[in-house]
């Protein structure tokens, strides 16, 4: 079982935007993303968790699942306008990333993948 992958400031500019040496959006990854900011402390953010392992799971090889620290990695905080948390980044590989907030059901999620990935 692959556990989501933590992303870093330097780990997303590699491997979804490059935001500080580009002022064109252009997409690094080779599949559409998921990124879930979150903090260790967040009620609803421990709510999602599971369901987007699970998703994870069932979207290997689809979708790519990544989560961002907001207490740790403020920049890419910053840099994004996350304002509350959790909040969920999703990035197809084409088109622009679309950003949703709060806690979502599995159902949801997978709508929103429907929509925003056509998967």
């Amino acid at each position: 079982m692959t556990m989501i992958e933590h992303l870093t400031k330097d780990s997303f500019k590699r491997k979804v935007f490059d935001y500080q040496n580009s002022r064109m959006y252009r997409f690094e990854g080779v599949r559409p993303v998921v990124i879930d900011f979150y903090t260790n402390w967040c009620v609803p953010c421990k709510t999602i968790a599971p369901i987007l392992e699970e998703l994870q799971r069932e979207y290997e090889g689809k979708v790519d699942i990544y989560k961002v620290d907001s207490d740790m990695e403020k920049e890419l905080v910053k840099a994004f306008n996350v304002r509350s948390i959790p909040t969920l980044m999703f990035v197809p590989v084409e088109g622009q990333p679309q950003v949703g907030c709060g806690a979502v059901s599995k159902g949801e999620l997978k709508h929103f993948f429907n929509q925003v990935f056509h998967i």
